[in-house]
C-alpha cells in the first residue's frame, strides 16, 4: 500500500491520541511598599568646606555597592500544626449549612448552569442511525443528557472532556479516522453563574473500503461468507455497516450446512494518503454437516420418541439452522417448558460424501403445567359474557391436556370438559373430544343443549400461525328449544331435536397476523352434512359457509380491511331445522349496529326466526397512532328463507371504533347505529372484545 498507513484488528476501532494542551496561569501579586521615615540631616554652615567640594555636574557616577546577603529567617512554627491529629472516627461529618445565595435557590448542589453548543458534526453521515453525526452525538452527550446543570465548574469540565472523547469515538465509528474534537468553557456576559460550553469537531475525510477479502476456508464456505458479507469497494468504513455484515455471515453459514463456523478477528489497514482501507476477514467454517439424531437432557418432559415428531427435515438432509429454530419455536408453543433450547453437537462420524453427521441436543426444563384463563366481552343484544377455564396441559403425556371451561353471561350459561392431544402422531395435528352443556336464552330461541363432538384438526394459534388449516369431525347434539311464536303474544313452543353432523373445514391464510392483520387475505370454507330427528321425522340437509377477508395497507398507519361471507342450508325447510342450527346475522362479529341475530325474518312477536341463506360484508379503515387506533366502518347483511344467497333486503350499519393495541392483540370498542332504522331497533349498539372484528 502506498503512503503511510495504520492498521487495526479485532472489534476495536482506531483511536487517535490527542496531546493534552495545558496552559499555565501566572498570577502577579504587587508587593506592598514599605514606608520609611528618614531623620533630617544636620545643617552645616562652613563656606571653606563647601568650596572644597567638586561641582555636581563633574561628579562621575559610582557603582552601587553589592547588597549584603541576608540569611532568610525561619518562620515560627504554627502551634496548631504541631499538635497531634484527632482520631478519624471523632470527625464531624455534618455538611456545612448552605450559604444565603444557595438557600435562595432552594438547591444547595446546583450552583452552575451551562449552555451547550456543538459545531462541526452536522451534515456528516453515519450508517448507525438515521440523520448525521450531530444527531447521534446529541443522543449520547453527557452535557446534554444531564440537564444543563452542574454542581461546580469541575463537573462541567469533566462532562466536556467526556463529550470530546465521545465525539472522537463517533467520528471514527462512522469512518472519519482523522477527526479531532476539542471543547472550550467561557462565562456568559451579563449572566452570573452561567457558562457556555462549545464543543468543536473536525471530522475530516471519510475512509472507504478498497479491497474485501475472506480467508481461511474452502471455496464453498468462502463464497457463502463473501456473498453474505455484502461489502463493496467504495462503501464507508463504518462500524455499524461492518459489524452488521459480519453478523449476517455468522447467520448464513449455519443455514447452508456449517453449524460450527467461527469468524476470526477482522483486519483493516488504513491508507491516510488516499483515505481508503483494505478489509480482511478470516473464518473457520468447520466441516459441512448433515442431520442425524435427536438427543435430550434435563427434565424428561418429552421422550426422544415424541421429540422426533417436531422436525421438518429428514435424517441425512444438509444442516440448516432455520429448521433447528423451527423445532425450538414448536417446543415453546407447547407451553410445557420454562426454558428449552436446541443446539447442534458434533458426533465425529463422517458420512460417505465427506460431510459430518450432527445430532441435535434438546435441553428441557419443566414449566408450569396448570393454568387459569379468563375472557370477558359485551355486545348489545348478546349481553355480557365471561368465560373462565382451567387447563392441565400434560395430564396425559405427551401433550394430553384436560380443559375445564365455564361460561357465565346474561343470556348464556354453560360448561364443558375437553380432552385435547396436541401434536398427535404428527406435528401441528390435534385430536380433541368435547362434552358441553349450554343454556341459551336469546331472542331467536331458548335452548337447553348437550353436545358431544370429536375432531382431528390443524389450526392456527396466536403463537403459531399456519397457512393451511383444516378440520374433520363428528358431532351429536341433543337440544330442547323454543323457537318462533306462532301468534302475537303467544308462547314459543318447545321441541326436542337430535342432530348428527360431520363438520368439515378448510382454510387458507396469507395474512401477516392472527389477531391484528395488516396485509394479505384469508379464505375459509365450511361444509357440514347433518341429519335432524324431530318427533320421529328424519331430515337430512347440509350447511355451507364461505368466508373471505382481505387487508390492504394504504400507508404504515392506515389499513383498509374488508370481509365477505355467504352461507346456505339446503335439503330441508326452515321448520324442520332446530332454531340453533339456522343462519342468523347481526351483532359484533356480523353486522354491527343491530342486536345479536336480529336481521332477517321475524315471528309474530318480532323476534328473529333465522333462515337458510345469508349474505354479509364489512369494510373498515383502521388508522393507528402509537398504541391507539380509530376505525370507521360500514357493515351490511341479510338473512332469507331460501337456500340461495342474494342481495335483496340488505340492511346496513355504520359506526366508529377505538383500539388499544397490546402485545397480545388489540382491545376493541365499537359503537354503531343502523342505517334507515326501523321501529324497535336500537339507536346505538356497543361491542367490546379482544382482537379485530375480522
Amino acid at each position: 500500500m502506498s503512503g503511510s498507513s495504520a492498521r487495526f484488528s479485532g472489534s476495536t476501532h482506531l483511536l487517535c491520541c490527542l496531546g493534552a494542551v495545558s496552559s499555565t496561569i501566572v498570577i502577579a501579586m504587587p508587593a506592598g511598599a514599605l514606608a520609611r521615615q528618614a531623620a533630617s540631616p544636620p545643617t552645616l554652615n562652613d563656606p571653606s568646606f563647601d568650596a572644597a567640594l567638586p561641582p555636581l555636574d563633574s561628579a562621575a557616577p559610582q557603582p552601587a555597592a553589592p547588597p549584603v546577603p541576608v540569611a532568610p529567617r525561619a518562620p515560627a512554627p504554627d502551634p496548631e500544626l504541631i499538635q497531634p491529629l484527632e482520631p478519624i472516627g471523632s470527625a464531624d461529618t455534618t455538611p456545612p449549612a448552605p450559604t444565603a445565595e444557595q438557600a435562595g435557590t432552594g438547591d444547595a448542589t446546583l450552583r452552575i448552569r451551562y449552555e451547550t453548543t456543538v459545531t462541526g458534526l452536522a451534515g456528516f453521515k453515519t450508517d448507525a442511525i438515521e440523520g448525521d453525526l450531530g444527531r447521534q452525538f446529541r443522543a449520547l452527550s453527557a452535557l446534554i443528557k444531564d440537564g444543563n446543570k452542574a454542581a461546580n465548574a469541575a463537573q462541567v469540565k469533566a462532562r466536556a472532556d467526556e463529550d470530546v472523547q465521545l465525539a472522537q469515538r463517533i467520528m471514527k465509528a462512522a469512518g472519519y479516522y482523522d477527526g479531532i474534537a476539542s471543547s472550550t468553557i467561557d462565562l456568559v456576559p451579563g449572566q452570573p453563574g452561567v457558562v457556555r460550553v462549545t464543543l468543536s469537531a473536525t471530522p475530516g475525510p471519510r475512509y472507504v473500503l478498497n479491497t474485501i477479502t475472506v480467508t481461511g476456508a474452502p471455496p464453498e464456505p468462502t463464497k457463502i461468507a463473501r456473498d453474505s458479507l455484502g461489502l463493496k469497494a467504495g462503501q464507508p468504513v463504518d462500524a455499524a455497516l461492518i459489524e452488521g455484515s459480519e453478523a449476517n455471515v455468522s447467520l448464513q453459514l449455519p443455514q447452508f450446512g456449517y453449524p460450527f463456523a467461527k469468524l476470526g478477528d477482522r483486519d483493516i489497514a488504513l491508507d491516510d494518503t488516499v483515505h481508503n482501507a483494505d478489509y480482511v476477514l478470516p473464518i473457520d467454517a468447520g466441516a459441512k454437516s448433515r442431520f442425524r439424531n435427536i438427543q435430550t437432557t434435563g427434565d424428561p418432559v418429552f421422550t426422544v420418541s415424541h421429540l422426533n415428531v417436531f422436525p421438518r427435515y429428514k435424517p441425512g438432509d444438509v444442516y440448516d439452522s432455520r429448521l433447528v429454530e423451527d423445532i425450538r419455536q414448536a417446543l415453546v408453543a407447547t407451553s410445557l417448558f420454562s426454558t428449552v433450547s436446541v443446539e447442534p453437537v458434533k458426533t465425529g462420524v463422517i458420512n460417505p460424501d465427506g460431510t459430518e453427521a450432527v445430532d441435535l441436543l434438546v435441553r428441557q426444563t419443566k414449566g408450569p403445567w396448570h393454568s387459569l384463563a379468563a375472557t370477558a366481552g359485551y355486545s348489545t343484544g348478546q349481553g355480557a359474557t365471561a368465560t373462565g377455564s382451567y387447563t392441565w396441559r400434560n395430564l396425559f403425556s405427551p401433550e394430553g391436556a384436560l380443559i375445564l371451561t365455564a361460561v357465565a353471561g346474561t343470556q348464556e350459561q354453560g360448561g364443558s370438559v375437553t380432552f385435547r392431544r396436541s401434536d398427535a402422531g404428527q406435528r401441528d395435528r390435534t385430536f380433541q373430544t368435547v362434552l358441553a352443556i349450554d343454556n341459551n336464552r336469546y331472542a331467536a330461541y331458548k335452548a337447553d343443549t348437550a353436545d358431544l363432538s370429536v375432531s382431528l384438526s390443524r389450526t392456527s394459534t396466536p403463537i403459531w400461525q399456519k397457512r393451511w388449516t383444516w378440520s374433520l369431525g363428528a358431532e351429536i347434539v341433543g337440544t330442547n328449544e323454543a323457537g318462533a311464536a306462532l301468534t302475537l303474544g303467544g308462547a314459543q313452543p318447545r321441541i326436542t331435536y337430535l342432530v348428527g353432523a360431520i363438520p368439515l373445514l378448510l382454510g387458507y391464510d396469507r395474512s401477516d397476523s392472527l389477531l391484528n392483520p395488516t396485509k394479505g387475505f384469508r379464505i375459509t370454507a365450511k361444509l357440514s352434512p347433518e341429519t335432524s330427528l324431530k318427533g320421529g321425522k328424519v331430515s337430512p340437509y347440509a350447511r355451507t359457509l364461505l368466508l373471505a377477508t382481505g387487508y390492504y395497507p394504504i400507508s404504515p398507519s392506515l389499513v383498509l380491511a374488508a370481509r365477505g361471507q355467504v352461507g346456505s342450508i339446503f335439503g330441508t325447510s326452515v321448520d324442520d331445522l332446530a332454531p340453533s342450527r339456522r343462519l342468523y346475522s347481526g351483532g359484533g362479529g356480523s353486522v354491527r349496529g343491530y342486536g345479536y341475530q336480529q336481521l332477517g325474518p321475524k315471528d309474530a312477536n318480532n323476534n328473529p326466526i333465522g333462515g337458510r341463506d345469508q349474505t354479509e360484508f364489512a369494510i373498515e379503515a383502521r388508522y393507528r397512532f402509537g398504541n391507539y387506533g380509530i376505525v370507521p366502518f360500514i357493515d351490511g347483511g341479510r338473512v332469507g328463507e331460501s337456500s340461495t344467497p342474494g342481495l335483496s333486503g340488505m340492511r346496513y350499519g355504520a359506526g366508529i371504533g377505538g383500539r388499544f393495541y397490546t402485545n397480545f392483540g388489540p382491545l376493541r370498542v365499537d359503537v354503531a347505529t343502523p342505517i334507515a332504522r326501523k321501529p324497535g331497533e336500537s339507536v346505538i349498539a356497543l361491542y367490546i372484545g379482544i382482537g379485530q372484528a375480522f
